[in-house]
């Protein structure tokens, strides 16, 4: 079971006890809102390797367990296990179907045996997680040989519209910090797995306005966790400078919130040192 008696994660991420807090909460309508997850998740499968077959697979930061349901479908002949870090996700996933198991659970310190997993799938879970390089030591401890790491997550340039229009306002910190880009290719490169692929895509949503984007990321349980946040209620004079901020990135489609998606496949070798 997951261990979150550690308050602060390095690099001024999040508190892991506010991210599964958040997420809990934002269960029941976080499928709702949850468009961005679904398109970068089909992406992340599309990158699976053709001849695939696992006797077991992890969906790792499961959530609501919309993926867990997909790779159910698709490996019938499977075993399915989901943990998250977020127990109100876990209990909503459970009725829903999809894995056969479903553990609380941290992704720097799964609680599963050595060599256990075929397929690893992750999408934008492990940005919540302070050590990466963690994250991928306890892949390539689960996995078998010759298993597979799939995985998404956000990095620097995520939200930049809404961190710069935020800058113009207070100077405060609103919006939630991401690695660089750098920082996951040096990790993949350093983990001892062999790197299938690692890329870097802009996905853009847009919105007819700043508390529709605002409103979503709250229902999504992803607004603003970072430590040196601003605390108490955002003031009426505060949410007009936002507002007339984010108007000068306005486009024809609305107003754009660009992701930049990372998206990485790796596989432990079928030997040790290889």
């Amino acid at each position: 079971m997951t261990d979150l008696s550690h308050p602060t994660l390095p690099g001024s991420l999040p508190d892991k006890r506010q991210v599964a807090a958040s997420f809990s909460r934002a269960a029941a309508s976080y499928d709702s809102v949850a468009a961005l997850q679904r398109a970068v998740g089909l992406a992340l499968l599309g990158q699976l390797p053709d001849a695939l077959a696992p006797a077991r697979w992890l969906d790792m930061g499961s959530g609501t367990g919309h993926f867990s349901r997909v790779l159910a479908e698709r490996f019938a002949a499977s075993e399915g296990v989901a943990v998250d870090i977020a127990e109100g996700m876990l209990r909503h996933a459970r009725e829903q179907g999809g894995a056969q198991h479903h553990v609380v659970g941290d992704a720097e310190r799964l609680p599963l045996r050595e060599a256990s997993i075929d397929l690893l799938f992750s999408s934008l879970a492990v940005q919540w997680c302070g050590q990466f390089a963690s994250v991928l030591g306890e892949a390539r401890r689960v996995l078998r040989p010759g298993g597979v790491m799939a995985f998404s997550s956000l990095c620097v340039g995520t939200l930049d519209e809404l961190r710069a229009s935020w800058q113009v306002v207070d100077g405060l910190v609103h919006v939630n910090r991401f690695r660089r880009f750098e920082d996951y290719q040096r990790l993949c490169a350093e983990s001892g797995l062999e790197l299938i692929g690692l890329q870097r895509r802009p996905h853009v949503l847009h919105y007819p306005d700043v508390r529709s984007l605002t409103h979503e990321l709250k229902a999504l349980g992803a607004h603003n966790l970072n430590p040196g946040r601003p605390s108490g209620l955002t003031g009426r004079a505060r949410m007009q400078g936002l507002l007339q901020a984010y108007e000068q990135f306005r486009q024809p489609q609305g107003l754009p919130a660009t992701y930049q998606v990372v998206y990485g496949v790796l596989r432990k070798p079928m030997a040790e040192g290889l």
